[in-house]
């Protein structure tokens, strides 16, 4: 008989496999994104294949009821990949159904995940980097001083674009269709927040900032002494000299260099409170400043600490925010409409981002992030994923800011703060003013403050967050608008870039923005202030005023296909019924026409709100519906309708039985063999009658 502890073990490494997987990593020396050793903690964000022939069915059943039954299957998963891979795997964290963190020693993350992903059962496996806020970076254009008085130009990146402004958002003529509506949530995926903050109450308390949560796991990047829990407040993000320098430990190489190459200290960021306030903090308050959504509410999710954050609880305060599940993490219930995120980090969009974006647009939430501060080089992750509006940053002139990241990625740029003046000692004349914390280190008491034209705000990080609370305006205007209905609109609504006006303060000419370059050794070249273009700095400069506007008066055309996958000789019909006029109109017309029959179907047009066709084999055919409306708004949009072949029926053996067509006297020649008995049987009758 097995030995019933045997039998517990077995089973939870089998049930291990399927379940949701959450709860916190061992404590673990995490390597930055930078190569340093190869005896540094590597980390992978591992996903199992849905059809992996290690995971049962039976595992489905199990029960997760309590932390160490979660930690336990971690392990347990860990430990049986391991086994098939040679490799010794330590289990971490949780990031979606079959995915989770894994750690193991001797090697980078990159070769752990080349590793793993040889193995059949994972469908990807990434490394598990880290992310960093985006800050303009300490050169020689970007000084600080005392605390001070400013900036003169006061929150001019919200105001009318008129004098020597051309880029700021015109964010009044949106407040006078409205000033947000509390039903319409931002999730701020961050640093956390200063809940003491007079602008950043909560909503409980008559302010803008719903409870949130907090996904930071290892408890040296955390630095509240826990894990994941319920409070994302900002604890401080500093980091000290002997960190920064401390060779394969957590911090080592997170910040920059004095002039002997040595890794200085680091102050606290207060991001997370500083992005906060552009999306919402409260307004016509009588005091501090103004946010663009107003009367919005923002979620806070904790998933930067000390040297930014991994991927993993990233990706997993992204499904939060957005309603979706995350194991041993109870339930959103106040799920966004749009997510912010303020942060990045090299390289190209990894299979878990894009499985994330795939399951949060599913889920219609519109993704806004950072372009990076890398001064013109690629756009960083995750702002370039599919499906994320990523938001270049602009000078108050409109051209682009020379910390700005740029690309064809980019949807669309707005202000991300400039000082002009580079005389040390000088006030900046354009940041981004905000909320923020006096605090080097923790926060104290009487510590909030305002950002200004000493203690400043600059960088992409500050321009997402103008989008998105544009968005969150959008959405309380117009509630039923798709995230790819949103971004038309910002697009369709955005002023063009200015072509002169730049100044780069030494005498040299202002160019046009180019596509990232790249020198001889494959290095970045910087691209400092530029003239933007479509194809690098997105659809154009940030009207908030006209994206409200147009999102209460477009008419938008919307088409369902009926069956979901139609197959050839089916009737499948296209539908205008989902169509939307808006407030206070109503659809006048529809018109449909076929754009590419795909050899499958006939042409036609019609002017009915429905239509049917008949394919007449498996392919594709688009059409497209254009709906007016009744003062003569009109709209259109195509639909690809997949058609499948016609199922093959397979008829079940004649006389089978139930021995099937094999053996066993099935199939046909069971009914033949029973012909030639019956006439047997009938032939010895009539001779035992004839004798």
């Amino acid at each position: 008989m097995r030995h019933p502890l045997l039998t517990l073990a077995a089973f939870a490494a089998t049930a291990a496999l399927l379940a949701p997987l959450t709860l916190h990593a061992p404590v673990v020396s995490a390597a930055t994104t930078d190569a340093i050793a190869s005896s540094a903690e590597a980390r992978v964000i591992v996903k199992f294949k849905a059809d992996a022939s290690s995971l049962r069915k039976q595992a489905l059943s199990a029960t997760l009821s309590t932390p160490a039954s979660v930690a336990q299957m971690h392990t347990a998963q860990a430990v049986s990949l391991g086994a098939r891979t040679g490799l010794t795997l330590r289990g971490g964290l949780g990031v979606a159904e079959r995915t989770q963190v894994m750690f193991a020693s001797g090697m980078t993350s990159a070769q752990l995940a080349e590793r793993l992903t040889q193995d059949s059962d994972i469908e990807y496996a990434v490394p598990d980097e880290r992310k960093r806020r985006m800050v303009a970076p300490n050169d020689n254009l970007y000084f600080s001083g005392p605390a001070s008085v400013g900036p003169a130009s006061g929150q001019w990146y919200l105001r009318a674009n008129t004098g020597a402004v051309k880029a700021s958002i015109d964010v009044e003529p949106a407040w006078s269709i409205t000033t947000g509506s509390p039903s319409i949530v931002v999730a701020d995926l961050d640093s956390g927040i200063r809940f003491d903050h007079p602008d950043l109450q909560r909503a409980a308390n008559g302010g803008n900032i719903l409870p949130g949560y907090d996904m930071v796991s290892n408890l040296g990047v955390a630095n509240d002494g826990d894990g994941r829990d319920a409070d994302p407040s900002d604890p401080g993000d500093w980091i000290t000299a002997a960190e920064a320098n401390l060779v394969g430990g957590d911090f080592y190489k997170c910040t920059s260099q004095d002039s002997t190459g040595r890794y200085v200290a680091e102050s606290s960021s207060w991001h997370g409170t500083q992005t906060a306030g552009l999306i919402a903090a409260s307004t016509n308050n009588g005091i501090g400043m103004a946010s663009v959504g107003r009367n919005v509410r923002l979620l806070p999710v904790r998933v930067l600490g000390k040297c930014g954050g991994f991927d993993s609880d990233i990706i997993a305060g992204m499904r939060w925010a957005a309603g979706l599940a995350v194991a041993g993490v109870p339930t959103n219930p106040t799920p966004a409409r749009v997510i912010n995120m303020s942060l990045g980090g090299g390289g190209a969009c990894s299979a878990a981002y894009q499985a994330a974006m795939a399951d949060i647009s599913a889920a219609k939430v519109v993704v806004v992030a950072s372009a990076g501060n890398s001064a013109g080089h690629a756009v960083s992750s995750p702002a370039n994923c599919p499906g994320v509006i990523a938001v270049a940053a602009l000078r108050h002139v409109g051209t682009k800011v020379g910390f700005s990241d740029l690309g064809p990625e980019i949807a669309i740029s707005a202000p991300g703060g400039n000082c002009v003046n580079v005389a040390a000692n000088t006030p900046c004349l354009y940041p981004i003013l905000t909320t923020s914390n006096a605090g080097s280190t923790v926060p104290f008491a009487g510590s909030s403050l305002y950002t200004d034209s000493f203690d400043y705000s600059l960088g992409t990080s500050f321009s997402a967050p103008l989008v998105s609370g544009t968005v969150a305006l959008m959405l309380s205007a117009r509630p039923n608008l798709s995230p790819s209905e949103v971004l038309t609109l910002l697009k369709g609504t955005a002023r063009a870039f200015p072509t002169t006006g730049g100044d780069n303060g030494d005498g040299t000419v202002v160019k046009q923005c180019t596509a990232p370059q790249y020198d001889a050794a494959n290095k970045p070249i910087d691209q400092i202030q530029c003239y933007c273009t479509t194809s690098t700095c997105g659809a154009g400069m940030l009207d908030a005023g006209a994206a409200v506007t147009l999102s209460t008066q477009v008419v938008l055309a919307r088409i369902a296909v009926s069956p979901d996958s139609p197959t050839a000789d089916q009737l499948i019909t296209l539908s205008a019924s989902p169509s939307l006029a808006a407030p206070g109109r109503s659809i006048a017309s529809y018109a449909w026409t076929l754009n590419d029959g795909g050899g499958i179907v006939a042409p036609f047009t019609s002017n009915a709100d429905k239509v049917t066709v008949t394919a007449r084999g498996a392919g594709s055919f688009i059409a497209t519906l254009t709906v007016v409306d009744d003062l003569g708004a009109r709209s259109s949009t195509p639909v690809t309708v997949n058609v499948g072949a016609v199922p093959v029926v397979v008829s079940p053996p004649v006389g089978g039985g139930d021995g099937g067509g094999g053996g066993g006297g099935g199939g046909a020649m069971g009914g033949i063999w029973l012909a030639l008995l019956a006439l047997a049987a009938l032939l010895v009758y009539r001779s035992r009658r004839s004798a």
